[in-house]
């Protein structure tokens, strides 16, 4: 790696707050953003509780939320980056720049599709509901991103399940490390809470059905928990060579300083028994980012609240941190937002960057009756005043896909 990468801006839309420091005061505060599912009815399936976005972006009047979502979120982190009244590239802004975004399923373009097939179909004839109308929600927050911000260079997108948002992340780290991208966009959106999306993981029992309890439903490590509270929203970064932010005058959020990835393949719904995989990502940053187990000063888990995740989560984390698994602190940010899917590891790095910015770990909330096979620190109930150096976020997903990152505090730039 030939540079340092600097987090100079950040956006995230979530069910406890929009914007970096209503999102970071909720979070602090042990917020939760559970409720019942008023987005469309679900009277006849198991689960009926959600943690939904309250606000509404939807400026392009756009069918699928997790498009205005990130668009919003990118909208902050671009005010944020350029607050300073620079920008990064400066005059040449989007010509050594693009964008990576992990986001989710394709849902609403299949009624599109169908529609298009009917007798007597009439294509529309507005100019956005051209644009709109048949293409994907990646197809189409690609485009309005890289044409409203002018980027030349090819885009990513990653679709590796709950861990796109934290492997499209690591790879804009990787492309502005090695010198190949000046600055980078990188970051998830999604929402599953729509009929399909919430059926579908009823169907293979992987949300909780506390309908009564939406606000304690999601308790990640506790043994009471019986799946995860679904979630939605976006976090935008921007990325940019260290040198380049600091020659501007860039107000430095964080630093990326490592990625890991694999792929176990041990299950569609299920992690590996041994937690194979999710040590791999997490060893595999750890070395890139050139640092032993010792220096991570605070875990943000990938903490579902399911019965197997964070029981071998908690079993990969003791087999990385050794004799120190006990006292780094460890803390769900899923316990108050939920999983957002596809945007979970995006926002969730923006919770750790903004909680270790702050000197502070957030708290896991609903954690009352711990599973004795989840016996590490998860800092239950209340945040608590911690300076940390580095920082490990973990997104571990379907299919066996797993990501970590490591940030380390800004103020150790020199």
């Amino acid at each position: 790696m030939t540079h340092r990468v600097a987090i100079t801006g950040m956006g995230v839309v979530s069910p406890i707050g929009c914007g970096v420091q209503r999102f970071l005061e909720s979070l602090l505060a042990g917020t939760s953003g559970g409720g019942p599912i008023t987005i469309f009815e679900p009277a006849s399936l198991a689960t009926r509780i959600a943690a939904q976005v309250q606000e509404s972006f939807d400026d392009f009047g756009l069918a699928d939320r997790k498009v205005a979502f990130a668009m919003e979120a990118l909208r902050q982190a671009w005010e944020a980056a350029t607050a300073c009244g620079t920008r990064p590239g400066g005059d040449a802004a989007g010509q050594d720049a693009s964008l990576s975004l992990g986001i989710g399923l394709e849902l609403f373009s299949m009624p599109k599709l169908v529609d298009s097939r009917r007798p007597g179909f009439r294509p529309p004839e507005a100019p956005l509901e051209r644009l709109t109308f048949l293409q994907t929600p990646a197809d189409l927050t690609v485009h309005l991103i890289s044409a409203r911000h002018g980027l030349r260079q090819p885009p990513l997108t990653h679709v590796s399940a709950c861990a796109a948002g934290t492997d499209a992340i690591g790879a804009a780290f990787r492309l502005v490390a090695s010198g190949r991208r000046r600055w980078m966009f990188a970051g998830g959106a999604d929402s599953m809470i729509n009929p399909l999306g919430v059926a579908g993981f009823c169907k293979i029992a992987a949300t909780t059905t506390a309908n009564g309890d939406p606000k304690g439903a999601s308790r990640p490590f506790d043994a009471r928990r019986d799946g995860f509270l679904l979630g939605e929203g976006a976090a935008m970064l921007v990325l940019e060579r260290l040198e380049d932010a600091q020659a501007r005058g860039a107000h430095l959020h964080a630093e990326v300083c490592g990625y890991g990835n694999s792929f176990d393949a041990h299950g569609i719904s299920e992690p590996h028994p041994d937690g194979r995989g999710a040590f791999q990502a997490m060893t595999r940053a750890l070395a890139e980012a050139g640092i032993a187990p010792e220096a991570i000063d605070s875990v943000n888990a990938h903490g579902t609240s399911t019965p197997k995740n964070d029981r071998i989560e908690t079993a990969a984390l003791k087999r990385l941190l050794g004799e120190r698994a006990h006292r780094v602190p460890v803390c769900a940010t899923k316990s108050m937002i939920g999983h957002l899917i596809s945007a979970a590891g995006a926002v969730e790095a923006v919770a750790a960057a903004a909680c270790m910015e702050a000197g502070w770990v957030h708290p896991t909330i609903n954690l009352e009756k711990p599973d004795p096979a989840c016996d590490l620190d998860y800092v239950a109930g209340a945040a608590r005043r911690c300076e940390q150096r580095y920082v490990l976020s973990n997104s571990f997903g379907f299919g066996g896909q797993n990501a970590s990152l490591v940030l380390r505090n800004a103020r150790e730039a020199p």
